[in-house]
Formats: structure tokens, C-alpha cells, sequence
């Protein structure tokens, strides 16, 4: 008698199975929007049924939810290492910001301020993770008072200006024109530097020799 193969396939834990799902949709969610994340395109990555997507995310919205936190969550530990001076920390967020590789988080961002309109649970999600960027970005600005790399009356004022800064050029991510002006390019730049009281070029310069 000739016995039957045994399976290889190995049946994964729930938090690893979790983990797997939110980061295919954080993947969706990132390169092709939020509204493209539904159980059965996350499945198809997987090479899964749906009804196991959903066994995790009853409701596709949970799942959308779940993949933005994710996607700018890890952006966050990006954008804000925690070696350097502040002043080397503030140059690197703002060469990732005005960097071609923020384009996709500027996008979500976009997309997900949009979407939040219909979605009261998005929008307190985005709120949540508005107020962490905040913390963040105030407590490096607070770091580099104290170290003198920074000259600065109100840090979560500054902490606002720079923000709005940011989504203000992030609301031009989806135009398929070229806009290319140095006044738009750096616009962060220069209004951290006012911001921050860094002498006109300071930061600019900053940046030139980090890359260097």
C-alpha cells in the first residue's frame, strides 16, 4: 500500500498571518491608495482564500484602517532616527521629505485626508497618528533648543509651521506637470530655517554636506 504524500503546507499563527496580511496592504495602501485595498486584492497576493482575510478583518474598512497606521507608523521611525544632533536629525527628515522617495507617503497622506470625509473611524485614526507626528517633531525642535542648534521661542509652534510646510507641498504629489522651481523644491527648507531661527542657508548647507 502506498501512503499518501504528506502536505507541506504549515499552517501559520495568527500573529504571523496578521503581521503578513497588513503588510500586503500596507504595500496596496502606499503604491496604488487606499480604495484599492479590499479582502479578496490582499488574498490574491497571498495566494489565499478571502474568507481567510476576513476571518482577521470582518470589515474591509478595519483592514484599510490597520494598513495606513501601519504605512506611516514605520515611516515615522524613518523620518526620525534617534542618533545624531538634532540638527543632523532635522536634515535628514527634511531630505526625506523633499527626497522623490516621499512621493508615496505624501500620496497616502493625500488620500487618506480625502478619504476620512466618509469614514469617521479613518479620520480618528488620523487624527491619532497626526498627534504622534506632532510629539515627535516637537520634541526634536525641544532637543535642539537645548543644544543651542536651534533658536526657538514656541517649539510646538515651530513644530506646526514645519508640518503645514510639508503638507502644503504634499498637496501637489499627483500633478503630472513638471514643478520643478528651487522656491517649491525647498519650500520646507526654508521655512524650518525661519522656523527654527537657523540663519538663511543654514540648513541648506546642512543638508549639502550631509549628502556629501
Amino acid at each position: 500500500m502506498v501512503s499518501s504524500p504528506t502536505s507541506q503546507r504549515v499552517r501559520k499563527l495568527p500573529n504571523e498571518r496578521r503581521a503578513e496580511i497588513l503588510t500586503e496592504a500596507s504595500s496596496i495602501a502606499l503604491n496604488e491608495g487606499l480604495e484599492r485595498i479590499t479582502l479578496r486584492a490582499v488574498a490574491d497576493r497571498l495566494g489565499v482564500r478571502p474568507g481567510l482575510i476576513s476571518h482577521y478583518y470582518p470589515a474591509a474598512e478595519d483592514l484599510v484602517i490597520a494598513a495606513f497606521v501601519q504605512a506611516v507608523s514605520a515611516e515615522r521611525e524613518e523620518l526620525f532616527p534617534n542618533t545624531g544632533t538634532p540638527l543632523d536629525r532635522m536634515v535628514h527628515l527634511i531630505s526625506r521629505i523633499e527626497g522623490a522617495g516621499a512621493f508615496e507617503l505624501s500620496r497616502l497622506w493625500l488620500n487618506a485626508r480625502h478619504l476620512c470625509r466618509f469614514s469617521p473611524a479613518l479620520a480618528e485614526a488620523l487624527q491619532a497618528q497626526e498627534h504622534l507626528d506632532r510629539t515627535r517633531l516637537t520634541a526634536l525642535i525641544e532637543d535642539g533648543v537645548t543644544s543651542g542648534d536651534f533658536a526657538v521661542d514656541d517649539p510646538f509652534e515651530a513644530c506646526i509651521r514645519i508640518l503645514v510646510a510639508i503638507d502644503g507641498v504634499g498637496a501637489y504629489v499627483n500633478n503630472t506637470g513638471s514643478f520643478d522651481y528651487e522656491a517649491f523644491t525647498r519650500f520646507v527648507t526654508d521655512v524650518a530655517e525661519w522656523s527654527l531661527g537657523i540663519p538663511g542657508g543654514g540648513l541648506r548647507a546642512a543638508h549639502g554636506h550631509a549628502r556629501g
